[in-house]
């Protein structure tokens, strides 16, 4: 199973970083912009990388408690998964969508939590958007410096969930990391159907797990 892994990039990048209509998200107070968001918490989290870096040495466990808090709170989880199945999801019941959703984040979280405990100097720029007073969706533009390497562009793709800002997909150099996973889940679901594809990610999860706990 390949999926991409671009080290730090993705997933610190990303989240160091059905959708609700326009109407519904409207509140009294102005929404938070979609660059705002990913600034302020990159910067969080990355200042935390920096500040504790001897302790997550120590003690990598810790890397997921920096998700829950900082990076999970601001993805469409739904969408990213809905996404990444493609056409299978209108063939997945409600329970299978349900146990889908957790399988996938739960992927995510266990392929990627590693980056965040390589993280060193890097630094992201994002790039200003104009936004009609009336949208729902948007695309941010950023890039990663690296101190030793070329830039790497990035886009991200958000939404507004719950009245807020909610990132559901992410391309690197062009490549969407949602879409990324697709083939792969798409030769599963053909092989031995949605069931199917659901043990290979329980599978999968639990060998990942079993390599953080060695």
């Amino acid at each position: 199973m390949k999926f991409m892994k671009p080290g730090f990039t993705v997933f610190a990048a990303m989240f160091i970083a059905v959708a609700a209509p326009w109407s519904q998200a409207v509140a009294a107070q102005p929404i938070e912009s979609p660059v705002v968001m990913l600034e302020r918490t990159s910067q969080q989290v990355i200042k935390i990388l920096q500040d504790d870096r001897e302790l997550l040495q120590k003690e990598p466990e810790r890397v997921y408690k920096i998700i829950d808090e900082y990076i999970l709170p601001h993805l469409d989880e739904v969408t990213m998964a809905k996404l990444a199945l493609g056409k299978n999801w209108k063939q997945a019941s409600k329970d299978q969508k349900i146990e889908f959703v957790a399988e996938f984040k739960n992927l995510l979280i266990r392929t990627y939590s590693k980056s965040l405990l390589e993280f060193r100097d890097q630094q992201i720029n994002y790039f200003p958007v104009k936004l009609a007073d009336d949208a729902y969706k948007a695309s941010v533009k950023a890039e990663v410096l690296q101190p030793n390497g070329p830039s790497i562009p990035m886009a991200y793709r958000v939404r507004i969930k719950n009245n807020a800002w909610k990132v559901y997909d992410i391309k690197i150099d062009g490549i969407s990391l949602v879409t990324s996973y697709r083939g792969t889940f798409t030769q599963e679901v053909r092989k031995s159907g949605i069931d199917g594809l659901l043990k290979y990610m329980r599978d999968k999860n639990s060998a990942l797990a079993s390599i953080d706990n060695s």
